[in-house]
C-alpha cells in the first residue's frame, strides 16, 4: 500500500520518542521495576533532555537515509527499537568502532553510564505512564554455547537494559525457531520469522522487540468509512477505506504541510501527522526537519475543531538489512573484521542488523510491532600458510655476513 507513505511518517517517532510518552507495563523484569503513573509523569520531568533529542536527531537521519535507499516505497520503522539493540551492542565497542557507533547514534559526548541510565528511566517512564494503553519492550542477549563474552558486558545490559541472556546450541537445527520463537512472543505474534539461519560463525545475537497497541481518545465510527481515492505521488490515484470525524484536535497550519495531533487512551501518547499541501513534496519536507524544528512545530499546535479523513490501512516493513545503511551514517568499521568489540570478546563484528516493523490503523486505534536484530560474527582466525621450499633443482647460494652484508661466499649448485 504504497499511499501510507505520503499520508503519514511519524507514528515512528510519536509512538516511541515523544518525551512524555508512557505506556502500561506488560511484564516486569530486573532493572525495570514498574512504578506508579504518578512516578511515571515525574521520571519525564528528570528525562536526560540531550539523550531524548539525540533519539530523534536519529530518527530523522536514518528515516531520511531510508527514503533515499527505498525511494517511493512506504517506509515503517521503530527508531528506539534500532536504538535500544545498538545500545546493547554499543557498550561492548571500544576504540574507533566506539566513536563511530557513537557519530551514527547520536551518542558523543555522553558518558556510557549516564546513557544506559537513561534508556532504562526512559524504558521505565514509557512501560508505566498510561494504563489504558499496552506497551511492552523486551531485550534479550543470545550467546552461542561454546563462545565466551565479558561478564562486565552482560551485566550492564541486564542491568541497564532488562536483557535475559541465554546460550544456545547455533548448530542445533532448531536454534532459528527458538530465538524467532522469542521474539514472536515479545510482539504479539505480530513479527514472524525474523532470522532465516544462523551462520557457523556467529556468536552472538542481540535483540529489542517492541509491541504498541493503543485505542484512540476519539475513536472513529466505522459506519464512517467509506472508500474514496488517494492522490498517489505519480499522479495516479486508489480507491482505499477512509475513516471520517469531526473532532477537538491539536492542529497547526506551517508553510507547505500541516500536522495534527490523534491521541491515544489518556492523552499521554499520540500520533502525530505531517501532510504536505496539494502538490508538495513530502520527501523534501522530511529532509529539512530536525529535533528542534520537530519540537517547534509539535509544541506550537493549538486547539480546535478539525473534519479528520485518515486511511484505514495496514503496513509491513522488512525484515530490513541496515548494514550499509548504518554504515552510511558513520558507523561501517563496526560491521568490518577490523572492529573493535574487545569489551564483549575479542575477534568479533557485527555482521547484520535487522529490522522488521508492522502497524495497522483503523477506526478503534492503532497496534504496531518492530524487533531489531544484531548479529555478532566471529572474525575468521587467520591460518598460518605452511611455506613449501623443496630444493630438488639448481639453486644459488651465498655465504654472508650479516652484520655487513658481504657475501663471504656465493655458489650455484646444479647437481648435488
Amino acid at each position: 500500500m504504497k499511499y501510507v507513505k505520503t499520508a503519514f511518517i511519524t507514528v515512528i517517532i510519536a509512538a516511541f520518542l515523544l518525551a512524555g510518552a508512557g505506556c502500561r507495563r506488560v511484564s516486569a523484569g530486573e532493572g525495570l521495576t514498574p512504578v506508579s503513573e504518578d512516578r511515571a509523569d515525574e521520571m519525564v520531568e528528570d528525562l536526560d533532555r540531550g539523550l531524548v533529542n539525540a533519539n530523534t536527531r536519529f530518527a530523522f537521519k536514518i528515516f531520511n537515509q531510508l527514503i533515499a535507499e527505498d525511494e517511493g516505497m512506504n517506509i515503517f520503522i521503530s527508531p528506539l527499537s534500532i536504538l535500544l539493540a545498538l545500545a546493547m551492542v554499543y557498550n561492548g565497542a571500544a576504540g574507533e568502532t566506539s566513536l563511530a557507533m557513537a557519530d551514527a547514534m547520536e551518542f558523543e559526548g555522553m558518558d556510557m553510564e549516564e546513557l544506559n541510565q537513561g534508556f532504562s528511566h526512559l524504558m521505565i517512564s514509557l512501560l508505566s505512564a498510561d494504563k489504558s494503553v499496552e506497551l511492552s519492550i523486551a531485550n534479550s542477549i543470545w550467546q552461542r554455547q561454546d563462545f565466551d563474552v565479558k561478564e562486565d558486558f552482560l551485566e550492564t545490559n541486564q542491568k541497564y537494559y532488562n536483557s535475559g541472556v541465554r546460550k544456545l546450541d547455533f548448530s542445533d537445527p532448531g536454534a532459528v525457531d527458538i530465538i524467532n520463537g522469542w521474539i514472536s512472543d515479545a510482539t504479539r505474534e505480530k513479527i514472524e520469522d525474523m532470522i532465516d539461519e544462523i551462520p557457523p560463525a556467529a556468536v552472538m545475537y542481540l535483540i529489542n522487540a517492541i509491541y504498541f497497541k493503543g485505542d484512540w481518545t476519539y475513536p472513529f465510527e466505522e459506519e464512517a468509512t467509506y472508500d474514496e481515492d488517494f492522490h498517489l505521488s505519480d499522479g495516479r490515484t486508489a480507491s482505499v477505506p477512509m475513516m471520517h470525524m469531526t473532532e477537538d484536535f491539536e492542529y497547526g497550519a506551517f508553510e507547505g504541510f500541516k500536522v495534527i495531533k490523534l491521541p491515544y487512551g489518556r492523552q499521554k501518547l499520540a500520533m502525530y501527522i505531517l501532510l504536505p499541501d496539494e502538490g508538495g513534496d513530502l520527501d523534501s519536507i522530511i529532509r529539512d526537519m530536525d529535533e528542534e524544528r520537530w519540537k517547534d512545530l509539535t509544541d506550537s499546535l493549538s486547539g480546535g475543531e478539525v473534519e479528520l479523513s485518515l486511511p484505514r490501512y495496514k503496513m509491513e516493513y522488512g525484515v530490513k538489512l541496515l548494514n550499509d545503511t548504518l554504515g552510511l551514517l558513520g558507523m561501517a568499521i563496526a560491521f568490518t573484521p577490523m572492529a573493535d568489540f574487545s569489551n564483549i570478546a575479542p575477534g568479533i563484528f557485527i555482521s547484520r542488523v535487522m529490522h522488521k516493523a508492522v502497524i495497522e490503523v483503523n477506526e478503534k486505534g492503532s497496534e504496531a510491532a518492530a524487533a531489531t536484530v544484531v548479529e555478532m560474527t566471529e572474525s575468521a582466525m587467520p591460518v598460518e600458510e605452511i611455506r613449501e621450499f623443496k630444493a630438488d633443482r639448481p639453486f644459488m647460494f651465498t655465504i654472508s655476513d650479516d652484520r655487513t652484508g658481504s657475501m663471504l661466499f656465493m655458489g650455484k649448485l646444479m647437481e648435488p
